[in-house]
């Protein structure tokens, strides 16, 4: 059996695991694709394939001739690159669970260093200069978390003693959860708006003018999901006239290139997508990979199968 993963790290982790399985279990036969190099082999041949973090070159065409495939096990929580590629007999897994640490301790680092202005006051040592004066502050505020799956349980535990208010919305209603709909009767109290929805037909453009103008003055807008579910032009708009701040990992476009106004814009922290990218994330994924495929190879239900939306 052929299975192609994102790196050696993750052949590694795989690399015992014959050990473990049924004496009748196939032979594997690993091999490296990070999509930098050339294909190690013929696609018609794997079984399994657990691609890199950034989508392949030619993401569609390797898919296309990948005939035998019957797992494709994502190292991202987002899928949206793969979806309109699956192979027919195959199925698609995300990296749910994978990167929830490292993501909300982004989401809550910056938006405390967004309210205590800790880029300016960076700046202004950088210039040798002491610039004393009051900031905002987190404690006392209101956390409203759109998109409430692990990534916002993960910031709601991490921002336990900070002494806010949270509002959950998903993109149904269910307990004390509210759902995407009730956004325009909730974006106005809210002190900081967390975005961790997936990019789908439902999310993309989420974040325009309209959606922009409902949220406080002075709010702060986090993006740790998706460059994609923000109207960057509106965005970039609502930053220079000075009512609202931001802290994005995420952007559109992505890369953002030299130049573009959101790089000089006041009141935003860019990031260059390294929310999820940490030594936390590694392990995890590692973990993750290989109980994937132990299920697979032992017959056992899949985790994390994609299906309907999400």
């Amino acid at each position: 059996m052929k299975i192609w993963v994102a790196s050696q790290d993750i052949a590694d982790a795989l690399s015992d695991l014959p050990k473990e399985l049924p004496d009748d279990a196939p032979a594997l036969e690993l091999a490296v694709y990070d999509g930098k190099t050339a294909l190690p082999g013929a696609p018609e041949e794997v079984e399994i394939w657990v691609p890199p973090l950034q989508p392949v070159p030619d993401l569609g065409a390797v898919l296309g001739r990948m005939t035998g495939l019957r797992l494709l096990q994502t190292v991202t929580a987002g899928v949206e690159p793969y979806r309109p590629h699956v192979p027919k007999n195959a199925v698609l897994c995300n990296a749910r669970g994978v990167h929830d640490a490292g993501t909300a301790e982004w989401a809550v680092g910056a938006m405390i260093a967004v309210l205590r202005e800790f880029p300016g006051f960076a700046a202004a040592q950088a210039r040798g200069e002491w610039t004393y004066h009051h900031t905002g502050v987190l404690a006392d505020s209101t956390v409203l978390i759109v998109g409430y799956g692990s990534i916002g349980e993960a910031v709601e535990r991490r921002l336990a003693g900070f002494e806010v208010e949270i509002v959950r919305v998903a993109r149904s209603a269910r307990g004390n959860v509210h759902g995407q709909d009730e956004l325009p009767e909730l974006l106005p109290s809210a002190d900081v708006v967390v975005l961790l929805v997936p990019a789908t037909a439902d999310t993309v453009g989420l974040v325009d003018a309209k959606f922009l103008a409902a949220m406080k003055d002075g709010s702060v807008l986090v993006n740790a999901a998706r460059g994609s579910i923000v109207d960057t032009g509106a965005l970039v708009a609502e930053l220079q006239s000075g009512r609202l701040r931001a802290a994005l990992d995420v952007t559109a476009p992505e890369p953002l290139p030299p130049g573009h106004p959101l790089w000089t814009a006041p009141g935003v922290l860019i990031t260059p997508h390294v929310a999820g990218s940490t030594p936390a994330s590694l392990r995890r994924t590692r973990e993750l990979v290989r109980a994937q495929i132990f299920r697979y190879l032992t017959g056992q239900r899949l985790a994390n199968m994609i299906t309907g939306h999400y």
